[in-house]
């Protein structure tokens, strides 16, 4: 029998990173938020840059602003947020649209315009959004696509603050952050509107974080409701979008980056919570339930229909109900994955809803991120969705004439008009555009209004929310419609050469530093492959719990987008503690791929880690 004290475990070897140089940090559009400073990754040296690749029309991406607005206050001295902005959209490669998303978005970090996707090709990035972590040296570390990742890029960053200053190359100060000037209006970016009882118009005033009730000339302000600070208590609210009368003259608010409903009394201006717990919703989190248990995710808009709330999640592609009588929510239609997928509500696919509007026995949607115009509509076995207007993620454009051609461009509003027909507001079109069911037709309305996000009617006039130009623009509804010159485009990414035969998938994950995947209810991963169109897979598309899988490409299709959705859940890998936290990492991709001769036999996708293979 020994009886020497046992010896210590040693400690854990650092994990030892791959050393890649980042490349140069470039773009046509130059950079906002310096001062008018051009940077370098030489003028950051010493400080962890955390490369935020991102588009201002992508939900995802919004999320991951607000994840890292936490990481970017807590190690401000040590660590550099650096905005990428890669259009998806024709509108967003504009610069004066950037400038005006940094500002709505309150985008308090230098940031990149790169409209020619310079930047993006250099550090081979595959989605929206893209988190690149690189080394007070100047080396890329890591690299994560998606949303859930702020917990891990927080921990490399202690571990690179720790590492550095230990061998002097961390350097601690001020960023090169310069705040641009406030500018003074009574609405910054303002989001939904809706005419009330009294005659006067409420606006969601989003980027200031209020509801303002303007005088029926909807220019006079009456009074402003909320602290126009970010919040969740009392009367706060964050980036508020949608609005909806309910029948006992209350309305309902989509309180947006609070992941809740909210309820205003217009009599006492008192505001309440009636759905939602703050937190955002993540696979695998209730869908139904008691509506103040239930997560929600970026719930954009709401409309009365059919006896309750409908809203426009735009965070999980879905529609979702809130019944006020019983006081829960739960999915009405859409399945979480991102496209455009019509039938029956439970199987259908959405893509960013972000406009609703009832007109009988329809409820009309916007689809942004698939610039369609769709509907929800009730049949002997419950709801369908239907789409009137759009093909897909990758096609949009200016088109008018049938509606099977027509195009719009990532639509956030709609609005029923007298005659049955249908007012969209075009946004990345500046466009008020109508379809008429009756005869299957798309017409341009006006032109000129800069990003107009929802319209209401007001007598015999349309009144538009023009979000860019900070203003409702009340217009007379034309008798004819304005011609314009059509104009189509497709989402301009470089297609990724695959040899043709069997494509080897690999969705890199490694488990943030301490963490482990979270086994213990079953597999903590899942993959999800399809394709556009259906036919370039012959075999490997479904569901799987690997997050790798071979793909059988068709010789009869030479080119089409790969439609990937990934997940996985990681703990705390501590067996002391009783109650880990968990951590969910998600990402959707779509690649365009083009089949040749000497293409890649491997795709890989990092969602979070580095590709060691690549």
């Amino acid at each position: 029998m020994n009886d020497a004290a046992p010896a210590p475990t040693p400690a854990p070897a650092p994990r030892k990173r791959a050393r890649v140089r980042a490349p140069e940090l470039i773009g046509k559009g130059g950079w906002l938020n310096t001062g008018g400073k051009d940077l370098t990754l030489a003028d950051l040296r010493g400080k962890c840059v955390v490369v935020d690749f991102w588009t201002f029309c992508c939900i995802n991406c919004l999320h991951v602003l607000d994840e890292l607005r936490e990481l970017e206050e807590k190690h401000r001295d040590t660590v550099v947020i650096i905005g990428v902005h890669s259009p998806k959209f024709v509108h967003e490669a504009e610069h004066a649209a950037v400038v005006d998303a940094v500002e709505r978005y309150e985008v308090h970090h230098p940031v990149l315009d790169d409209p020619e996707l310079a930047t993006w090709k250099q550090y081979a990035v595959r989605a929206w959004p893209t988190l690149v972590v690189i080394d007070p040296e100047g080396y890329v570390v890591a690299q994560h696509a998606g949303e859930g990742h702020a917990h891990a890029i927080a921990k490399l960053v202690e571990e690179l603050e720790a590492e550095h200053g230990a061998k002097g190359t961390l350097r601690r100060g001020d960023g090169p952050y310069v705040a641009p000037e406030p500018v003074a209006s009574d609405l910054r970016f303002p989001g939904k509107a809706l005419l009330l009882p009294s005659g006067n118009l409420l606006v969601s005033d989003s980027t200031r974080h209020q509801l303002v009730e303007l005088a029926a000339d909807g220019e006079s302000v009456v009074r402003r409701i909320g602290s126009g600070e970010r919040g969740f208590a009392g009367d706060s609210f964050s980036e508020p979008q949608g609005l909806a009368l309910l029948p006992d003259g209350r309305v309902v608010v989509a309180d947006t980056v609070n992941h809740a409903l909210r309820v205003l009394d217009l009599e006492t201006g008192a505001v309440e919570t009636v759905a939602g717990t703050g937190r955002q919703w993540w696979q695998g989190s209730p869908t139904s339930g008691p509506a103040l248990e239930v997560d929600l995710s970026s719930p954009w808009d709401v409309a009365w229909w059919q006896g309750k709330v409908w809203i426009a999640m735009a965070g999980v592609h879905q529609l979702w109900t809130w019944d006020p009588a019983e006081g829960t929510v739960e999915v009405a239609a859409g399945t979480t994955n991102e496209g455009l997928h019509d039938g029956p509500a439970a199987e259908a696919w959405f893509a960013q809803p972000s406009g609703l509007a009832a007109a009988g026995d329809r409820l009309w949607i916007a689809d942004s991120e698939t610039s369609a115009l769709r509907y929800v509509h009730p049949t002997d076995t419950g709801y369908a969705v239907t789409s009137a207007v759009g093909t897909g993620l990758f096609d949009f454009g200016h088109r008018d004439g049938d509606a099977a051609q027509a195009l719009l461009q990532h639509p956030l509003g709609v609005t029923g008009l007298p005659d049955g027909s249908v007012a969209v507001c075009d946004t990345y079109n500046h466009a008020l555009r109508r379809y008429d069911p009756a005869t299957g037709q798309v017409s341009t309305l006006a032109t000129d209004l800069r990003e107009p996000s929802d319209a209401v009617l007001v007598g015999e006039d349309i009144v538009v929310v023009e979000s860019a130009r900070h203003r409702l623009t009340r217009l007379r509804l034309p008798e004819e419609a304005v011609r314009v010159d059509a104009v189509a485009h497709r989402t301009q990414r470089a297609a990724t050469e695959v040899a043709p035969g069997t494509l080897r998938l690999d969705v890199v994950f490694r488990a943030p530093s301490g963490q482990k995947l979270d086994t213990r209810y079953g597999p903590s991963t899942r993959l999800l492959v399809s394709s556009t169109p259906p036919e370039l897979l012959a075999g490997g598309e479904g569901a799987g719990s690997d997050l790798f899988r071979e793909l059988a490409l068709n010789p009869d299709v030479t080119e089409g987008v790969l439609h990937v959705s990934a997940m996985a859940a990681s703990c705390d890998d501590d067996p002391a503690n009783e109650y880990p936290a968990c951590h969910v990492h998600q990402q959707d991709w779509g690649v365009p791929v083009r089949v040749t001769a000497d293409g890649a036999s491997r795709l890989p996708l990092v969602l979070a880690g580095m590709d060691d293979e690549g």
